[in-house]
């Protein structure tokens, strides 16, 4: 156990941890997963969004096995190695207000930072421009760190509020494999099946998908050595603003890195900034979309793996941002100002700049006193 915590703890642990997730992302876009999207948290959970009915956009519906796989992965690391530790209470309702406007931004770029990184390492041009808008939004984010900005200390709790996001992914694994293996006949279940969730996409990114097994056990692996490995795309760059650290950055290199060499090996490396997979060509919304992605990440104080990750390890404000995203992925698509392929939608601009004031209202109103 202890040679174990060591490896994860090194650079060596980093780097392989990234070169796992962006290798196994790869592989499950070959699988059947969408292109340059072998794992996107905030799209995955969109397709949550959408199989639980929370939006009716049909081509994204589905419940995604890797984002359960991601919180279990984190759960049993954190319960093997004694780091299980449930705690709550801190400004739970502002976490899920930047949960809420992390999607928001995502949903205007199509892509979380990691499906960023992975789009970059399917050659898709336009993951530069959203990935110097993250940049720009977790800069912004530190200066706020900076100034004193502070969500306060959580306190611990009991164990069962630990508990309830893994059980609440446990019942969506039902939900999944009820729906593919264990489903009454529709003449059995209602007059009108169609109109009752789960809802599952026939055509689109939601249709989709690698076998479900493969998807959920290589997430829980995933889930695992980044709860070991404390793996966050935000945090590596906090870390090189704040105190010129590289550590957690090596391990997002060598994410791009793994991606592209299995891109390579699977001919899935199209570089070009035109007709990609699942992406728009608008630099001016992609760059502002991960700005306002990256600044709401930067004050909730982590990407949206390490969110899930962290939920995995008992983190009942990290369960409230999670929650807020699913929450925004919703409204993305029932108020229109999620992007298609065709650019960003009617009101997604709007949500932007919206998101933005509030995001910089928080960081401003919620600093210490001294």
């Amino acid at each position: 156990m202890d040679r174990m915590t060591k490896f994860f703890a090194s650079r060596t642990g980093i780097i392989f941890t990234g070169l796992f997730i962006g290798g196994a992302a790869s592989l499950l876009q070959k699988l059947g997963n969408p292109a340059n999207m072998g794992i996107c948290v905030a799209c995955m959970e969109r397709d949550i969004a959408g199989a639980l009915g929370f939006h009716r956009a049909s081509v994204v519906q589905y419940i995604r096995p890797e984002i359960i796989g991601l919180v279990f992965g984190a759960f049993a690391a954190s319960l093997f190695f004694r780091e299980f530790r449930p705690r709550a209470g801190s400004a739970p309702m502002v976490r899920f207000v930047l949960g809420f406007f992390a999607m928001i931004g995502a949903l205007v770029f199509l892509g979380c930072p990691w499906r960023a990184f992975l789009r970059l390492a399917g050659g898709d041009g336009n993951a530069i421009v959203g990935i110097a808008g993250l940049l720009a939004g977790i800069w912004a984010g530190v200066l706020f760190i900076k100034n004193g900005y502070t969500l306060g200390a959580s306190s611990r709790t009991r164990a069962i509020a630990g508990w309830i996001l893994p059980a609440i992914m446990a019942g969506l694994l039902l939900l999944l494999l009820g729906n593919i293996y264990w489903g009454a006949p529709k003449s059995l279940a209602y007059a009108e099946p169609e109109k009752f969730a789960p809802f599952f996409s026939v055509k689109g990114p939601g249709s989709q998908h690698a076998p479900v097994f493969i998807s959920l056990g290589i997430a829980v692996a995933i889930g695992f050595f980044a709860q070991r490995s404390r793996f966050c795309t935000m945090g590596a760059v906090r870390d090189i603003i704040l105190i010129r650290d590289g550590h957690l950055l090596s391990g997002v290199i060598a994410l791009v890195a793994g991606a592209f060499a299995v891109n390579i090996v699977f001919h899935q490396f199209h570089p070009g900034f035109l007709n990609q997979p699942i992406a728009h060509a608008n630099y001016l919304w992609n760059f502002a979309g991960m700005m306002l992605a990256g600044l709401a990440f930067a004050l909730a104080g982590g990407c949206p793996g390490r969110q899930l990750f962290l939920s995995g390890e008992g983190d009942g404000d990290a369960a409230i941002f999670v929650i807020g995203m699913i929450a925004g992925a919703g409204f993305a698509h029932n108020f229109a100002t999620a992007s298609s392929t065709a650019g960003p939608g009617l009101w997604g601009p709007a949500a932007v700049v919206t998101g933005l004031i509030v995001c910089s209202v928080i960081g401003v109103t919620m600093r210490q006193k001294a």
